[in-house]
């Protein structure tokens, strides 16, 4: 299956994505683009080390390899099905079709709130750029125009070519990623040593303060299988694809267990704590009286959340066009743009609701990085239900197929422990407002399209036809 197959009868106009049209690197963008990793370092790590302290680069360590056996459950599917749907698609071939629109319902939720989310995140680590600079700004006014600023360019980036964007996206993370690990090279020639034995003797670390750490620190990568969606638009996507995603989560995994141990050894001794610092690295390149690196590196963090914006209406507008083609959304959403052949109606759907989601929180009272927490988290619970379905199905999938193996029984087993490990901290303990309400506004939010798909399901079953034949691999 190389697409989506149009039912007859439905929108007008182009239909189709452009296929072969991405390489490897740009594939690889997309996921890069959605984790927005040079954004961890900056503003993640710090609250993870509030709670996991010196074993902070072990709950990184943990949560990369916890995410590696997740993406090969990813990758069960995406080296036999290519397809704009994601994660939506491949658990309906598994469980069945009830299953795959929870999947995929879950999941666009997760895209276009993290896309929310990052509109906050880019508002707040802007703003801490120019106060670096002397430029201390603030007001909601501001905060209107920035955001129609970033999503606006965002868009238009979208609409204009999914190469573009991830091209963006590419230059972008990698340079900023780049210089994160220079400042941390610096730092050890500087101070002389790279071991920490409050570190490496996980010094005042106990098991809960991991299980915690882990918790937070799996927020750092959600979003890792965005190359998935690009099932359409990449070339050779059942080859390229599964090595996105691997390649993505252990590469950016390794970049974060570095960043922690840099980071937390570099605040040793120091006056205000890791947990505390707004801006790490404009401490940590103050040590060795580089200044200057470290404006840029908050500059390139504020731009690690703004490509997170592009890749993440990205993916949320090819999972709604792929709901649109089953005839679980309106039909226009399955409609391309005749010259630059992406889904701009989706796209714009999932740039409005975003904006406005992002505004909204705004607007009533909540500082950026309160929203970015609230709106990340809600985008979080979206990204384990649907990881959560991908690994059941995984093993299903391949029994039907009679290809299942004792090494794909266990790896699912592990994928679904380590997955149960990080739902079970988010609710418990059970947090302080407005978080301990967050898993019931996200399970409301998934009944809306449930309920919508039952009712079809009553009134419309014809309208399902291409839903049963996508979930039975009948394509």
């Amino acid at each position: 299956m190389s697409d989506i197959t149009v039912p007859p009868g439905v929108a007008t106009g182009g239909k189709k994505l452009r296929s072969n049209h991405l390489n490897f690197i740009e594939v690889v963008s997309q996921s890069v683009g959605v984790i927005a990793p040079s954004g961890t370092p900056g503003l993640v790590i710090p609250v993870v080390f509030a709670t996991a302290g010196n074993g902070t680069w072990l709950a990184y360590l943990f949560a990369t390899i916890a995410l590696v056996v997740v993406g090969l459950q990813i990758n069960v599917f995406s080296s036999r099905i290519a397809t704009p749907g994601s994660l939506y698609v491949y658990a309906g071939h598994g469980l069945g079709r009830f299953a795959g629109v929870v999947t995929g319902w879950a999941l666009l939720i997760g895209y276009v709130f993290t896309a929310a989310a990052v509109i906050d995140g880019t508002i707040a680590t802007f703003l801490g750029v120019l106060q670096s600079v002397g430029l201390n700004l603030s007001g909601l006014p501001l905060n209107l125009m920035l955001s129609l600023l970033f999503v606006g360019v965002a868009f238009v980036l979208g609409w204009r070519d999914i190469r573009l964007s991830t091209r963006t996206t590419l230059i972008a993370e990698f340079s900023t990623l780049a210089l994160i690990l220079l400042a941390i090279v610096i730092w050890f020639v500087h101070h002389g040593s790279v071991v920490d034995t409050a570190q490496t003797g996980l010094q005042g670390v106990n098991p809960g303060t991991i299980r915690l750490g882990l918790v937070l620190a799996f927020f750092s990568f959600v979003g890792f299988e965005a190359a998935t969606v690009l099932g359409v638009e990449s070339q050779q996507p059942r080859k390229f694809i599964p090595r996105a995603v691997l390649a993505s989560v252990a590469t950016v995994g390794i970049l974060f267990v570095v960043a922690a141990y840099g980071l937390t050894d570099a605040f040793h001794g120091n006056a205000t704590t890791l947990d505390q610092s707004s801006a790490p690295f404009a401490v940590v390149t103050a040590a060795f009286h580089a200044p200057a690196l470290g404006v840029v590196i908050s500059a390139g963090v504020a731009l690690s959340f703004f490509t997170c914006i592009l890749a993440s209406i990205n993916s949320a507008a090819r999972v709604l066009y792929a709901l649109s083609h089953h005839g679980l959304f309106h039909a226009s959403a399955q409609n391309t743009h005749d010259k630059h052949a992406s889904p701009h109606i989706a796209l714009s759907f999932s740039t409005i609701v975003a904006l406005l989601l992002a505004l909204g929180l705004l607007f009533s009272g909540w500082d950026e990085l309160s929203a970015y927490g609230i709106l990340g988290s809600l985008a979080t619970y979206g990204f384990l239900l649907a990881y959560s379905l991908v690994t059941i199905a995984a093993p299903v999938y391949l029994y039907r197929h009679g290809e299942l193996k004792t090494q794909h029984v266990v790896s699912a087993l592990v994928a679904v422990v380590l997955l149960a490990v990080v739902i079970f901290g988010t609710v418990y303990p059970v947090p302080s407002w407005p978080y301990n309400i967050l898993p019931y506004i996200f399970l409301a939010l998934v009944a809306l399209g449930v309920v919508y798909f039952l009712f079809l399901r009553a009134v419309a079953p014809q309208r399902l036809a291409q839903v049963e034949a996508e979930t039975l691999g009948a394509l």
